[in-house]
C-alpha cells in the first residue's frame, strides 16, 4: 500500500521561469536514466523479490523515495514553465535570436501538458520499460543499481552546469546528495552479497560446471591495434575471486570452425545454387 504526503521530500523552487531548462529536466525525469526509470527498477526488483525480508524492505524503500523524486522533478518542470504562454512565445520569437533560443524548447509542454511535466526524455521520447532491469538475482540487479545511479547522477550534475538558477541548483544538489548515498548502498549491498555467494553472477552456476571451458574463463584476448590492454589489473595477476590466474593471448587463434550450413529449400528464394 501506498500513501501519499502533500509535501516534497525537499524544497522545490525556481528564481525565474526557464523553458529551455524545463526541457532539460525532462531527460533527469523521463530518459533513459532518469528517476523514472530508476523508480520502476527498484519497486519491480522489490515486488518480485524473494528471500530475506532486507533486501525486499530496502527494496521499496529507495523504490518509494524515487517516486517522491519524480514527484520533485513534476513540480520543478511546472514552475520553470509558469508564466510561459504561447502568445508570449510567439511574440518573442519575431526576434531571431530569441527565436533560435525557444527553437529549443519543449512544444509539448505547451501543446499537450498545458505547461505540466510528460513522462518523456527531453527529446520526447517516451518512458518504456526496456529502460528496467528486474531479473529476480539480486547481485545482477544491485549491480545494475549501481549503474543507473552512477549514470543518473551523472547526468545530474551535468545538467546542474547548465544553469545558474541557485534555487534549481539548490535542489539538483540534494538529488546529488541521494544518488551518492544511493551508490554507498548498492555498493554495500553488492559486497554483503559477494561476500555470501562469491562476486560472479550467478553464484548457483559455479565455475567447476564449465568443464572444458574453464581455462578461457581467466583469458584476456587481443583483438585491437596494439597491447596496451596488456597493462590492466585484468590482464595479470589472480582472478578476484582467487579461483584462477589471468592469462594476456597477444597473437589469440580462432578455435572454432568455418561455419558450413546446410542450403536452404528453393522455396526460400535465397539465390544460392548448388
Amino acid at each position: 500500500m501506498f500513501r501519499h504526503q502533500k509535501e516534497l521530500q525537499f524544497e522545490v523552487k525556481v528564481e525565474r521561469p526557464d523553458a529551455l531548462l524545463a526541457r532539460q529536466v525532462q531527460e533527469l525525469l523521463g530518459g533513459q536514466f532518469g528517476e523514472m526509470s530508476v523508480m520502476m527498477q527498484y519497486l519491480f526488483q522489490g515486488f518480485n523479490c524473494r528471500g530475506e525480508e532486507k533486501y525486499k524492505d530496502m527494496l521499496m524503500d529507495i523504490g518509494t523515495e524515487e517516486i517522491g523524486h519524480v514527484e520533485m522533478l513534476c513540480n520543478l518542470i511546472s514552475q520553470l514553465l509558469d508564466g510561459i504562454s504561447p502568445a508570449e512565445q510567439i511574440e518573442a520569437a519575431k526576434d531571431p535570436m530569441i527565436a533560435a533560443i525557444l527553437g529549443g524548447t519543449n512544444p509539448q509542454h505547451l501543446i499537450v501538458s498545458g505547461l505540466g511535466a510528460t513522462p518523456r526524455d527531453s527529446n520526447g521520447v517516451p518512458w518504456n520499460s526496456g529502460y528496467i532491469v528486474a531479473s529476480g538475482n539480486l547481485l545482477a540487479d544491485f549491480r545494475s543499481n549501481l549503474h543507473a545511479e552512477s549514470q543518473g547522477r551523472l547526468q545530474v550534475s551535468r545538467v546542474y552546469e547548465m544553469t545558474t538558477d541557485e534555487s534549481v541548483r539548490a535542489v539538483f544538489r540534494k538529488m546529488l546528495a541521494r544518488d551518492r548515498y544511493h551508490q554507498y548502498q548498492w555498493m554495500a549491498a553488492i559486497s554483503e552479497l559477494e561476500e555470501k555467494h562469491g562476486i560472479v553472477a550467478p553464484a548457483s552456476f559455479p565455475p567447476e560446471a564449465e568443464l572444458e571451458a574453464q581455462p578461457h574463463a581467466y583469458e584476456f584476448w587481443n583483438l585491437s591495434e596494439g597491447t596496451q590492454s596488456s597493462d590492466g589489473r585484468w590482464a595479470k595477476g589472480a582472478a578476484q575471486d582467487g579461483s584462477g590466474e589471468f592469462v594476456y593471448l597477444e597473437d589469440p587463434k580462432a578455435l572454432g570452425q568455418i561455419p558450413n550450413p546446410n542450403l536452404p529449400h528453393f522455396s526460400t528464394h535465397n539465390d544460392i545454387n548448388e
